[in-house]
């Protein structure tokens, strides 16, 4: 968003409950106006690039707030691989490139009867960028470029679309779902649909792929795949 005060009204809005005690990242100067809608709520700490003078001294009044700022990576978000990523294992680390995904190279196929629209294009777009940042099996539902609510790090993909579902509440009606790796049933179609999810983005590559399509066109969801996973441990 343009605005960031609005962008984090929004991300607020996508769980005003989790938010409490959390951590508030920008990658923009925050501003006054973004400033004023932080205050009221208990946080640990507020990380961005730069702050507008009036909006540290708003900051500065909260007790025990960590004011912190730190610069983006050159190129960060638009490189294939903009950085590398580090696992530790026994006796060594593991290295590879980080999960980057610039927005122009998201290669959707479309498998369905119905096409998304360019507003759900727009918001598939948004939820596959925002569903790697979230542990596997992850699912995200988002509406208007805003998160409407997510299931993370549960052990059967169904379960996470589930709680998804659940903390969407009735915001779910005409929102996407994006998924971090591919369905192996087409249980999640189904829960979408009967939820008022209308366009799904996923990886694909599953041998039951086609029951998952069969699934999405008896409800007229609008299913992309990538080609590629995400699946964050």
């Amino acid at each position: 968003h343009d605005d960031i005060a609005e962008a984090y009204r929004r991300a607020f809005s996508g769980d005003p409950v989790a938010a409490f005690g959390g951590i508030v990242a920008s990658n923009r100067p925050v501003t006054l106006a973004m400033a004023q809608e932080i205050k009221p709520v208990f946080y640990e700490i507020v990380i961005a690039p730069e702050y507008e003078a009036e909006a540290l001294k708003l900051l500065q009044r909260k007790k025990d707030l960590r004011i912190l700022v730190a610069q983006l990576p050159p190129g960060y978000g638009r490189a294939p691989a903009g950085y590398l990523d580090f696992r530790r294992v026994k006796g060594g680390f593991l290295v590879q490139s980080s999960d980057s995904v610039p927005e122009t190279s998201v290669n959707m196929k479309k498998v369905t009867k119905r096409q998304p629209t360019p507003e759900e294009i727009k918001d598939l777009l948004f939820a596959w960028r925002a569903v790697k940042h979230i542990k596997s099996n992850a699912i995200v539902l988002a509406k208007d470029k805003t998160l409407m609510g997510m299931g993370a790090g549960q052990p059967s993909r169904i379960i996470s679309a589930q709680i998804a579902i659940e903390k969407a509440g009735d915001k779910v009606a005409g929102s996407v779902l994006a998924s971090d790796a591919m369905f192996p049933f087409p249980d999640v179609v189904e829960a979408a649909a009967k939820a008022g999810a209308t366009a799904i983005i996923q990886p694909g590559g599953s041998i039951r792929d086609e029951e998952s399509i069969k699934a999405a066109d008896k409800h007229n969801i609008a299913m992309v795949f990538t080609g590629e996973r995400h699946f964050r441990h």
